[in-house]
């Protein structure tokens, strides 16, 4: 039997999922969240297609400005910027945030703060 926290998880995303949906011109951007890494993704549901994506294993820069966050939650917050980077460069103002279930706070809330300061909005 699944874990007690999974099913509620899985249920608050699919809440969430039945409000939100991503175009080509304001894509979703998809958080998956797990221990070791963070994977962001701009999603278009229309084609079933993803933009642009990031993970914190590969796309991660060696250097940035973070502000007074630490650990996960510095990288988070760099991960969302490097996202807005590519996706201005792939001609996208604007996207949905989807934060996947999971609550907005810590490493999901730094990736949304990240993306707006890139210059993503939401």
């Amino acid at each position: 039997m699944r874990n007690i926290k999974t099913i509620k998880k899985s249920r608050r995303h699919a809440r969430i999922r039945a409000m939100l949906s991503g175009t080509a011109e304001r894509p979703r951007l998809h958080v998956s969240k797990t221990l070791t890494g963070l994977y962001l993704q701009l999603i278009d549901d229309n084609a079933g297609k993803t933009l642009a994506s990031v993970n914190s294993k590969k796309d991660l820069p060696k250097k940035g400005d973070a502000g007074e966050r630490k650990a996960k939650v510095a990288q988070s917050y760099l991960l969302g910027k490097v996202l807005a980077e590519k996706a201005l460069a792939a001609g996208i103002k604007a996207a949905v945030f989807d934060r996947g279930g999971n609550r907005y706070h810590g490493r999901v809330k730094a990736v949304a703060e990240g993306a707006r300061d890139g210059g993503l909005e939401f």
